[in-house]
């Protein structure tokens, strides 16, 4: 029997000397579940290990490894500790345990709570063990959201990451503390705005005197912080000054909550209607006095365009610059619409400052649509691609055929290994013939699993193909005769676009659309 031990750590591991090394509760289970299998004489094929991972995770990488490996038949039986060890979910124990093992024909074992799939009568067991787990889940997750909602509804700071400006308290859990030299930009900052300097003046102005911004001054002050996902994260950007105008932080209010899950099943959070939103007032001190601040914020609502609800650029978040890889913004002009890279503006040489207009950026996405169309429903291109089609098909059920082979001649092979034992046990064979011909045996059965192991990455390649061929297809013949763009469209087909620099002697503007398809 060869055997998957799985082992997880849900609680907040704190007895690790590197984050690297396995917890003492992931080495408690790995011995006690290797103790279990050796008993039993099961080979022990891998063991998968999720250390920190919550048992409503279903993204936990060694979970979904064992998943994978389960679903090709690499191993015959699953071992955990409890059930809940593998998952808290009743529907993930209805989908694995009670559904695919069976088919995939993996026996799931678990040595505390009893939970075996080969014992009949087992099944009530294991669906009650999944229950409880899931109304665990659900009462932690409620207890747990009732914990931090009246901590926020005390003005307690809530999250991984302080202000800019301010410094969490090290003797007081969930209070801020200004930390002063960040505290001097913040001030400045409202100063410049309320003298009628513009969002981007001032994030020049800061660059240019090379004031780090609030990430790269986290990082220098060895404080917590959210890594960027673009290069240029020293620069002071137009958003980051404008959203710290508008904070009510800097004036000793706390506002939490504008973010959520909408169930503990799912770690997605989206905006909060502005109404369930938590605020409380005076909960540290200020940075930025009232005045000040009732200054700033009338100038804000004067300078703010009109937005209408609903209306979104088709090439939002899409049209990104090549240069520097920030989301472009965009801007309107005499009646037409542009999108620029805000980097240019925010210092000296910090890029090349990408420039299109809109109405350009969507002739060159449908020339470009209009020309995959032509070359996909090309006559000629049509019958290569019945003749690739063919082929494909062809190539996937030989390989189909061919790995069927190499499976029964695996399960052969092991069954002739056990034969072997009970001529041992006879006395048919003595022990040294045993050790020889079953060393033959397992290295051809070895050889076999590894030809059978390459077949199954390359079946998988090719029913990769097959779809994704479907899917290109499909898409084609539903853009085939589009005339404009609009946003539904941009997000279906394009994943993003780079926009260069227009070259000053040819006038080309360099362009590069990365499809969804």
């Amino acid at each position: 029997m060869k055997t998957a031990i799985y082992c997880r750590l849900s609680e907040e591991d704190r007895n690790k000397n590197e984050k690297s090394d396995d917890s003492e509760s992931i080495q408690n289970q790995k011995s006690m579940l290797l103790q279990y299998a050796m008993e039993r004489e099961w080979d022990i094929y891998n063991i998968y290990s999720d250390d920190d991972y919550a048992g409503a995770d279903r993204n936990r990488p060694a979970f979904r490894q064992l998943l994978d490996d389960a679903e090709t038949g690499k191993f015959d039986v699953v071992l955990c500790k409890t059930q809940s060890r593998f998952t808290r979910e009743l529907e993930l124990v209805e989908k694995y345990i009670h559904g695919l093992f069976p088919q995939w024909g993996v026996r799931f074992v678990s040595i505390v709570d009893n939970a075996d799939t080969e014992i009949k009568g087992n099944k009530k067991s294991r669906q009650i063990n999944g229950l409880i787990n899931e109304w665990y889940l659900e009462d932690m997750s409620e207890n747990i959201r009732s914990v931090l909602t009246n901590r926020r509804q005390n003005g307690f700071h809530i999250g991984a990451f302080a202000l800019y400006g301010y410094k969490k308290n090290p003797d007081k859990k969930g209070h801020l503390l200004i930390d002063e030299p960040a505290a001097v930009v913040v001030r400045e900052v409202f100063s410049l705005f309320s003298q009628g300097w513009g969002k981007t003046t001032i994030a020049r102005t800061l660059n240019d005197r090379g004031i780090p911004n609030p990430t790269e001054y986290k990082r220098l002050c060895d404080l917590r912080y959210k890594s960027p996902k673009t290069h240029n994260s020293t620069l002071w950007k137009y958003f980051a000054i404008s959203d710290m105008l508008v904070n009510e932080a800097y004036i000793g209010n706390m506002v939490q909550g504008k973010y959520g899950s909408a169930s503990y099943k799912t770690k997605e959070n989206k905006p909060r209607p502005k109404d369930k939103w938590i605020r409380v007032e005076g909960t540290h001190e200020p940075i930025i006095g009232q005045g000040l601040w009732d200054r700033v914020q009338e100038l804000v609502k004067q300078k703010n365009k009109p937005f209408v609800i609903g209306k979104i650029g088709i090439f939002a978040r899409k049209a990104v610059c090549a240069n520097c890889g920030y989301v472009m913004r965009s801007s309107k002009s005499h009646n037409r619409h542009y999108l620029k890279c805000g980097t240019k503006h925010a210092a000296k040489n910090a890029c090349i400052g990408s420039f299109v207009s809109v109405e350009a950026l969507e002739q060159a996405a449908l020339a470009e649509l209009r020309m995959l169309i032509d070359i996909t429903l090309n006559k000629d291109a049509l019958e290569r691609q019945v003749k690739w089609n063919a082929r494909l098909e062809d190539n996937i059920a030989k390989l189909q055929e061919e790995l069927a082979t190499y499976q029964k001649k695996i399960a052969e092979y092991s069954k002739s290994v056990k034969g072997l034992y009970m001529d041992k046990v006879k006395g048919v064979i003595t022990e040294g013939e045993f050790i020889e011909f079953s060393r033959d045996f397992s290295k051809q059965k070895e050889r076999l699993e590894q030809i059978a192991q390459e077949s199954e990455v390359q079946l998988a390649a090719l029913e990769q193909k097959r779809q994704n061929a479907g899917e290109h297809r499909q898409l084609i013949d539903q853009y085939t005769n589009v005339e404009r763009l609009n946003r539904e469209m941009v997000e279906q087909l394009i994943d993003h676009i780079l926009v260069g620099k227009r070259d000053p002697d040819t006038k080309q503007l360099p362009i590069e659309i990365v499809w969804n398809f």
